[in-house]
C-alpha cells in the first residue's frame, strides 16, 4: 500500500488517501467486471453510470460505498471510494479500508490458481478471456440477503436502484466533501418501516418480505451468518427460513457474501446454458440440477465458474 496525492471523483481532501499496488495479489484484478457484473449492489459510481451497460471490464471509473462493521475486518463504518488505474487500486477513504477492500473485493484469492482448476472447456476459457481479473465479491450478509431478495424478475439496474433507493431513504447520512452519502439500512432500521414506505420505493411485492427478513435479523430469530460452517446444501436450506429466499436467492448469498465458491445460482442465464451446452446436467429439479452443475463445472470453484458463465452469456457471448 502507498499513498498518493491524486484525487478525482468527488474527492475530498480531509479523506486518507492510498493505494493498493496490485502486482502484490495472487492472480489478475479487475474492479469494473467484479462491481458491475451483477453480484453486488452495494456500490454506486459518483458519475452515475453504475450498471449503465452489461459488457463492461476495463474501465477507471470511481466506486463508492459505506462499508459497514465486519467481524475481524473493520469495526465501525467506513466510507470509501475506490478506482483501478495504472496498475494499482487507488483509494481514498474515512479510515484505512485496505481490509475491507482485501475481504469484499476477495484481494487474496489465487485468481490463476481457480482458472486453473476449471475444467477443460472452450465457454469458460472464453468467458475467462473476456473478463480476466473479474473477481467474486464479499458482500456484508444483511445487505447482500436483502439486494437479491429483491432481485425476482428483475434487471441488474434495477435491483442496484432499489438498493440505492433503500439506502438514501433509510441508511445513516454521512457528511463527506459538503455531500450527504448514505450506509445501507441496518435491520433495526428496516424493520422499523412500515411495508408500505418500502413499497414507495418500486419494491413491490417484495416489500414483505424484506420487512419480514428485517425484523427476523433485528430480533435475533435469525441471521445469514448462521450458515456459515454449514455443509453447502445444509447452509443453503438455512437461508431459505428468510421470507422470499428460496433456493436461487439462498445460492446468491452463500456464493456473493458467504464464501461458499462451490455455489452455483440456477438462474435464467445458467438454465439457458444448461439446456444449450449441458443438458445432461438438467435433473428436473433445483437441488439434483444443482448438484450435477456443480460437478460439471468443477466442484470447489464451481460458483466462480458460473459467474464468468452468467457475465459472459449475459453480454451477448456464445455458449
Amino acid at each position: 500500500m502507498t499513498a498518493h496525492s491524486g484525487a478525482g471523483g468527488d474527492a475530498d481532501a480531509t479523506l486518507e488517501t492510498g493505494a493498493i499496488d496490485l502486482s502484490e495479489i495472487a492472480g489478475p484484478f479487475d474492479l469494473q467486471s467484479t462491481l458491475e457484473s451483477g453480484q453486488s449492489y452495494l456500490w454506486n459510481r459518483p458519475d452515475g453510470r453504475m450498471y449503465e451497460s452489461i459488457d463492461v471490464h476495463g474501465g477507471d471509473a470511481w466506486y463508492r460505498t459505506v462499508v459497514p462493521p465486519i467481524d475481524g475486518v473493520v469495526d465501525e463504518d467506513v466510507f470509501v471510494r475506490v478506482r483501478q488505474r495504472d496498475g494499482a487500486l487507488e483509494w481514498e477513504a474515512t479510515a484505512d479500508p485496505v481490509p475491507a477492500l482485501r475481504h469484499l473485493l476477495r484481494l487474496d484469492d489465487d485468481l490463476n490458481e481457480i482458472y486453473a482448476a476449471a475444467p477443460d472447456d472452450d465457454v469458460f476459457a472464453r468467458a475467462f478471456d473476456e473478463y480476466r481479473g473479474m473477481r467474486l465479491v464479499r458482500d456484508p450478509p444483511f445487505p447482500c440477503l436483502v439486494s437479491f431478495i429483491c432481485s425476482a424478475q428483475m434487471r441488474v439496474s434495477r435491483i442496484h436502484g432499489m438498493q440505492m433507493a433503500l439506502a438514501e431513504a433509510f441508511g445513516e447520512p454521512r457528511e463527506i466533501g459538503g455531500k450527504t452519502v448514505h450506509a445501507f439500512p441496518t435491520p433495526e432500521r428496516l424493520a422499523a418501516r412500515e411495508e408500505a414506505e418500502l413499497r414507495e420505493l418500486k419494491l413491490g411485492y417484495r416489500a414483505p418480505y424484506v420487512r419480514k427478513t428485517a425484523e427476523m435479523v433485528a430480533s435475533g430469530e435469525a441471521h445469514p451468518d448462521e450458515a456459515v460452517g454449514l455443509d453447502y446444501e445444509d447452509a443453503r436450506e438455512s437461508l431459505t427460513r428468510f421470507v422470499g429466499v428460496g433456493d436461487k436467492v439462498a445460492d446468491c448469498v452463500l456464493l456473493f457474501s458467504l464464501g461458499y465458491l462451490e455455489a452455483v445460482p440456477l438462474d435464467t442465464w445458467i438454465r439457458g446454458a444448461i439446456a444449450d451446452r449441458f443438458p445432461e446436467c438438467d435433473r428436473g429439479n433445483y437441488t439434483e440440477t444443482s448438484r450435477a452443475l456443480r460437478e460439471r463445472l468443477g466442484g470447489e470453484y464451481a460458483g466462480y465458474v458460473q459467474t464468468y458463465l452468467f457475465h459472459y452469456l449475459r453480454a451477448g457471448g456464445e455458449a
